[in-house]
């Protein structure tokens, strides 16, 4: 039985993750979040618990753990001039300060598990500059500079990757996506020509935290219809 921790499983993508994992009946998930809800499965334990502003719930998740995946996120876009410092902060406290609660709570139960693997996420406006993104891209930066940092010391006991994608169609995103003319701009905007799913996210996070993904470690994966590396006709 692997036990696999999902902070940030009610909705989303982190909803769909849990999902995927509890198809496989060899997995255990801990599907952590503020209001206790998410998939009902046999092998689903919905924890309610706010691991970003409170105690990370430790007490309550095994001595081995085998996955860890950590999806608490914001979409805070506004020309600089309107950025506070308040909002700077609060994109590093959900992102990066929330991912280090976790993994310090979880890093002996991930070494004492081995072959354990942990996966974060990014975004593509770290490495795409684009405007209105300064305060996220600032947050996801550090958290792919904490992905390489750790991958190396963790190594070879726990693997350590992000997935960085570009707009997903969650509730998070409802806001920027709120009617056919913004969602066919945005498609418009991918070489793709489509917007990513919850489970097109969730897909390469169930691979990463899997046996298959284990000579991966230290990646920034781009998961983003192409919008990082393609420049369309």
């Amino acid at each position: 039985m692997k036990n696999i921790v999902v902070v940030g499983g009610s909705k989303g993508i982190g909803y769909s993750l849990v999902e995927m994992l509890s198809r496989q009946s060899e997995n255990h998930i801990y599907s952590l979040s503020r209001t206790g809800t998410g998939v009902t499965a046999a092998n689903v334990e919905l924890i309610t618990a706010d691991a970003v502003s409170g105690e990370f719930p430790s007490g309550d998740l095994p001595s081995e753990v085998h996955g860890l995946a950590y999806l608490p996120g914001t979409i805070n876009l506004k020309p600089f001039r309107g950025l506070k410092v308040t909002d700077f902060e609060e994109d590093y406290r959900v992102n990066v300060l929330g991912a280090i609660k976790a993994i310090q709570a979880l890093e002996k139960p991930l070494k004492k598990a081995g072959g354990a693997s942990v996966v974060l996420f990014s975004t593509v406006a770290v490495q795409q500059g684009m405007p209105f993104h300064a305060s996220i891209a600032a947050a996801k930066g550090a958290l792919e500079g904490i992905t390489r940092t750790l991958a190396a010391e963790f190594a070879p006991k726990v693997r350590v990757n992000a997935i960085a994608p570009s707009l997903t169609d969650t509730d998070l995103a409802a806001r920027l996506l709120s009617n056919e003319q913004r969602r066919a701009a945005s498609a418009e905007r991918h070489p793709l020509k489509m917007i990513g799913t919850p489970e097109d996210i969730a897909a390469m996070a169930s691979f990463l935290l899997s046996e298959q993904a284990r000579w991966i470690s230290g990646q920034i994966l781009g998961i983003d219809g192409g919008m990082s590396a393609l420049r369309p006709n």
